[in-house]
């Protein structure tokens, strides 16, 4: 007899056991599915003079960002209704096994903290030139940056709202829902992170509209540059939700990816601002302090770069190691 539960119904089907178990979703429909709760999501961006930018109002504008919170609540909230509704009659599945599948429980601080370390191997390098070069670290312990970051509407946007709200939708609805297709797990890592980076693209309308001066060639390869890194982390979010079964991992990933940024790949490292007063220096000696600056500056870059490529390879070499969890929602072969 078929398991009856949507998360048995997983274990089953990844694991190869016996049972003949078929798939209960159909990929056209989940594919269907997925475009309609990226549209609600995206959408309401451009029906209301509230959430729509114009020359005169951007989208960073406090109140731009105020109404497209509200927007992306409700339709987050209609989503999870929906996926809910789907998994418990498709399926058969009982309501702790439909959290389980969309990562809402149990939260192991384990499957949290693992996920945030390997994230951080990647960027050893940026870290090290914000917290050393640039002498940020005071401003960390010291709970500062959290207090600039989340006092501003941009802030909570960036690394509240936002992560969770698309982590929520792209993740965790959209990634149970494909694992109960034909799809095989590799395929639904590679598949699903695509709905992520088209839903980024109507940015292109954004900037073409606030910036209507702006030749469209570069607004199309702005784009094509966002929808690129946008699917990227949307492959490594989902490695790790399908690995850990925790959405509160990809959301704080996301979250620290969003503060982080890019790493730098090339360029000199050096300071921002200069450590220490001003000093008088005479003729005679101007030479060689130039000469002591510039060899500082390059021992920061040298010390980055070797953080870089070092954190790089810790970051493959752990790449496993840091998601496995037992709670995994199927097994990545």
């Amino acid at each position: 007899m078929a398991p009856t539960g949507l998360y048995q119904h997983l274990s089953s089907y990844f694991k190869n056991t016996e049972e003949d178990v078929l798939p209960p979703l159909s990929i056209t429909f989940v594919g269907l599915l997925s475009v309609v709760f990226t549209l609600l999501y995206v959408l309401p961006f451009y029906l209301s003079p509230t959430t729509r930018p114009s020359p005169a109002l951007s989208r960073d504008a406090p109140s731009v960002i105020r109404a497209r919170i509200r927007c992306v609540s409700v339709a987050v909230a209609l989503s999870t209704i929906a996926t809910m509704y789907i998994l418990a009659n498709r399926a058969n599945s009982s309501r702790l096994e439909i959290l389980r599948l969309l990562g809402w429980y149990p939260i192991g601080i384990v499957e949290v903290a693992k996920p945030l370390l390997l994230t951080a191997l990647l960027f050893t390098g940026p870290i090290f030139e914000a917290a050393v070069v640039e002498g940020r670290w005071k401003d960390w312990v010291q709970g500062r940056t959290l207090h600039e970051s989340l006092s501003s509407w941009i802030g909570w946007r960036n690394y509240v709202a936002g992560p969770i709200t698309e982590e929520i939708i792209y993740r965790s609805l959209l990634v149970p829902l494909h694992l109960l297709t034909p799809l095989s797990p590799i395929r639904v890592v590679l598949l699903t992170p695509l709905y992520f980076g088209i839903a980024h693209i109507h940015h292109f309308y954004e900037f073409v509209l606030t910036h209507p001066h702006t030749h469209w060639a570069p607004s199309i390869v702005r784009s094509l540059f966002q929808f690129t890194f946008t699917t990227v982390f949307g492959w490594y979010a989902t490695f790790i939700f399908i690995r850990t079964g925790n959405i509160l991992a990809v959301i704080l990933v996301h979250t620290f990816c969003n503060w982080a940024g890019l790493p730098r790949l090339w360029g000199r490292v050096e300071p921002r601002v200069a450590i220490g007063g001003p000093t008088v220096r005479g003729k005679e000696d101007s030479g060689s302090a130039l000469g002591n600056e510039r060899r500082g500056h390059w021992g920061w870059s040298f010390a980055y770069y070797a953080l870089l490529i070092a954190g790089a390879v810790a970051f493959q070499q752990c790449l496993w190691t840091l998601t496995e969890s037992p709670k995994a929602l199927a097994k990545l072969v």
